[in-house]
């Protein structure tokens, strides 16, 4: 059910029906068809971009939160969003920003940004502390509610990129000598990673306060958009290690993460994350698997024996598909429980055209 305080979109007449779906998804279930997001440029833009600015370094043009969220705003209103799909964004300081809410800095590309390790030896684990103080934590508190009030009406503002588990302790350790730790200071990492989650949770909870109070429904970067307390449950760092090691030391803190939450799908990275796939199955709380098999591994109809291994598992899909495709995953998977990136859809008769197959999947 529809939970009433979720703010409608006023560009897109049929909101409730697509956040229907999106929320059917969770259970593996489905309305008529499969979530289908497809989004389109424009033909003929008319929303004002905001005038270009330069920028005295590359950290102060990642922190500009009024002109990010007009240039949000504007992406958002020259963009056609059809499907199932619903305008969003998020704030964003990069992957790492849960680990500089902690005391970690971190360095700015263009394109992306990573924190500098700070724990380097593990007498130096208390000074590694949350702290709403942080400068992190208030700019991202300052983007999201700059997004909050552009966005009203127009868009969903998500949920920062929180990694927490084995990736915040590889970004306070630095990777290299995380696999070391595991082996010579395991109960240090356990420690640290206890201390780590229960923040999680706490720091989860506040977003998730602060977004339902502002009518929104839930979103984060992998363009989900639901009324369910949902987030997305991740551990790139474990392709490193062995399926005993991840099981012993990561596991627990996965599940718990999911059964804080009402619906969760695990960001499964790469061919090296695979031997992990079996134990997150076994997780009853975890919903969905979203499977990133990575540049140069292929075609994503490649790898069908994931998918099929997901969904044997009970476990709803989040995948991207090829619009020429259709008739192979209509072939070989089940539609209930999918939640489909369409690509390769030429316009908005292409779009309906798709739509219309998609109601036959059987």
């Amino acid at each position: 059910m529809m939970r009433s305080h979720t703010m409608p979109i006023d560009h897109i007449p049929d909101w409730e029906e697509r956040l229907a779906r999106q929320d059917a998804f969770w259970q593996c279930e489905k309305i008529d068809r499969p979530v289908a997001q497809i989004t389109l440029p424009k033909r003929n833009p008319d929303y004002p971009w905001p005038k270009s600015k330069t920028y005295a370094s590359e950290r102060e043009r990642w922190t500009d939160s009024e002109y990010l969220a007009e240039c949000a705003l504007a992406w958002v209103m020259n963009t056609d969003w059809l499907g199932d799909s619903l305008p969003c964004t998020w704030p964003n300081l990069g992957p790492e920003v849960f680990s500089a809410f902690f005391g970690c800095e971190l360095e700015y590309t263009a394109t992306t940004s990573w924190s500098v390790p700070i724990i380097h030896e593990w007498s130096d684990v208390d000074k590694v502390r949350f702290s709403e103080d942080n400068s992190y934590w208030k700019k991202i508190e300052e983007m999201t509610d700059a997004l909050l009030v552009v966005g009203r009406n127009r868009f969903y503002t998500g949920i920062t990129d929180l990694h927490p588990g084995g990736d915040a302790i590889a970004a306070f350790r630095d990777p290299a000598q995380l696999n070391v730790d595991l082996i010579e200071s395991p109960a240090e990492v356990k420690s640290l990673l206890s201390r780590v989650t229960d923040t999680f949770l706490q720091v989860y909870d506040h977003y998730y306060s602060k977004l339902t109070a502002a009518g929104q429904a839930i979103s984060a970067w992998c363009g989900i958009v639901s009324t369910r307390k949902w987030y997305v449950p991740s551990n790139d760092f474990s392709c490193m290690i062995s399926k005993k090691m991840f099981d012993e030391v990561f596991l627990p803190g996965i599940r718990q993460e999911c059964r804080h939450l009402e619906a969760s799908i695990y960001h499964l990275d790469g061919p090296g994350a695979l031997r992990h796939l079996d134990s997150l199955l076994d997780i009853e709380e975890l919903n969905a698997i979203q499977w990133v098999y990575g540049e140069g591994n292929g075609r994503e109809t490649d790898w069908l024996h994931v998918y099929k291994r997901c969904q044997a598992g009970g476990k709803g899909l989040q995948m991207g598909v090829e619009a020429g495709d259709l008739d192979f995953w209509m072939g070989n998977l089940r539609p209930e429980g999918l939640w489909l990136t369409i690509n390769g859809v030429r316009d908005r008769d292409h779009a309906e055209a798709v739509l219309r197959k998609m109601r036959t999947w059987k």
